[in-house]
């Protein structure tokens, strides 16, 4: 098995993801070749928690244009994972 923090990347911050955490769900960007089992085990390795469901979704870059020059780019593609934990466990991402 590899390491925890190879498979997780960094959570994903945003208003909809902060709605999830309510209900135990949190979302992380993780490595795109990552497994849901290989999710499972690195969220309960990093974070001591127990997992109930992982899903996972593959989002394609968007195709950039520099405006000056004309050149075309692409951003990466990301692989996240939505993570659910069982009921009265938490993981605290963002404690002041």
């Amino acid at each position: 098995m590899r390491d925890a923090m190879s498979i997780l990347i960094r959570p994903v911050v945003s208003e909809k993801t902060y709605g999830l955490m309510e209900n135990h769900t949190y979302v992380f960007v993780v490595d795109p070749r990552a497994t849901k089992i290989d999710v499972r085990n690195a969220v309960e390795q990093a974070f001591n928690v127990k997992v109930v469901n992982v899903n996972t979704l593959n989002r394609k870059g968007k195709s950039t244009r520099n405006r000056r020059t004309g050149v075309v780019g692409a951003r990466s593609n990301t692989k996240r994972a939505i993570v659910t934990l069982k009921q009265g466990d938490s993981i605290n991402l963002f404690e002041n």
